[in-house]
């Protein structure tokens, strides 16, 4: 097995050649850029955040700007990068950065830890790219890295394994107080997750722990890390109504938290006998007619979705308030609306309009 004093010396030399090193967050010390970026990349590629990155970067430049803009503001800009409560979570970190800290963000893992939406992980990483702090982190990539270097059986996800995870992790960490070191460290364990040691086909021939890596000696890269247990996803129904009133579509303000929490999106409804009442209530017409059903998965379930496109034709029967809106096709970028929402108006708009 590869000697643990030699982990870290070796993942650091390999970083400063092989590592990436032009990411957008990369090259800085700021802590809310690089607080930002984390966030970001929690369980979502960097490909995709790239560019939702530079968005947040341009309207909220600063965590002050952040922390007093409106949560719909930040929703807005969210929108599709999808787990909603980041989002969420982000708002309130700023806020009480900003109102609490005095827009600083404190500089230990433990005080890092206590902000809304950072975990232990995010907190040291954090820590050691903004602060140069000695403290290990162990997202995804790091746990695969793990697993197959060292052999590590069982489920990540499992309390048993993580820990031992951690236990582990803690060991690897270099000895040396350069900042620089700490951080090549860092980023080199989120490099070698993203680049090389991937979920399918792992890269082992250009890996520098190829001829200790358990998976690799053994070949059990596809055993390591071990899968998740299956379960059966259960499948659950909505109704959606698209009701449409000149040029705009009704949106209602979903409750802030569950799914797609505090984002706007269209009425919904178990069954269709009550969507039709909910379209009447908007001064609906009671025909609605069936448009193509579309499914969206997330962690635990598979959402089957029925849209049914209405008219407004009369005034409603039940009042507007600020959690209802009908909001301009044209103008649909300034609302928050979850994906298969946007999918859905996306491809009617040509014929909404």
């Amino acid at each position: 097995m590869l000697a643990l004093t030699d982990f870290s010396a070796r993942l650091i030399a390999w970083q400063r050649i092989h590592g990436r090193h032009d990411l957008p967050w990369q090259n800085t010390r700021d802590a809310y850029r690089i607080w930002l970026s984390e966030i970001m990349l929690q369980q979502t590629q960097v490909s995709t955040v790239i560019p939702y990155y530079a968005r947040f970067l341009e309207r909220f430049p600063t965590v002050t700007t952040l922390a007093d803009a409106p949560i719909d503001d930040v929703m807005a800009l969210w929108a599709g990068l999808g787990y909603y409560s980041r989002a969420r979570n982000l708002h309130r970190c700023a806020q009480v950065v900003a109102h609490e800290h005095g827009g600083a963000f404190p500089e230990t893992v433990d005080a890092l830890a206590e902000l809304p939406g950072i975990g232990r992980s995010t907190a040291a990483a954090i820590a050691s790219f903004a602060f140069g702090a000695r403290a290990t982190i162990l997202d995804g990539n790091v746990k695969r890295v793990l697993a197959r270097v060292f052999g590590v059986d069982g489920f990540p996800g499992e309390k048993r394994v993580e820990n031992a995870m951690w236990t582990l992790a803690e060991s690897l960490l270099p000895d040396a107080a350069e900042k620089e070191d700490v951080t090549a460290y860092t980023q080199g364990l989120m490099d070698l997750g993203a680049t090389l040691c991937v979920r399918g086909k792992p890269d082992c021939a250009r890996c520098p722990f190829a001829p200790d890596c358990v998976a690799n000696v053994e070949g059990r890269q596809r055993e390591l890390p071990a899968a998740r247990p299956k379960k059966a996803v259960p499948t659950r129904n909505t109704w959606m109504l698209v009701l449409k009133d000149g040029d705009s579509i009704l949106l209602e303000k979903r409750p802030p938290t569950g799914i797609w929490g505090g984002l706007w999106s269209l009425p919904e409804a178990p069954d269709e006998a009550t969507l039709v009442a909910v379209a009447q209530n908007f001064g609906g017409e009671a025909h609605l007619e069936r448009l193509a059903p579309l499914s969206h998965t997330f962690t635990h379930f598979k959402l089957q979705i029925e849209p049914r496109l209405g008219q407004a034709s009369g005034a409603p029967a039940q009042a507007m308030d600020a959690a209802t809106v009908w909001a301009p096709l044209s103008r649909i970028d300034s609302f928050g609306v979850p994906a298969p929402v946007r999918k859905l108006l996306d491809a009617l708009t040509g014929s909404l309009i």
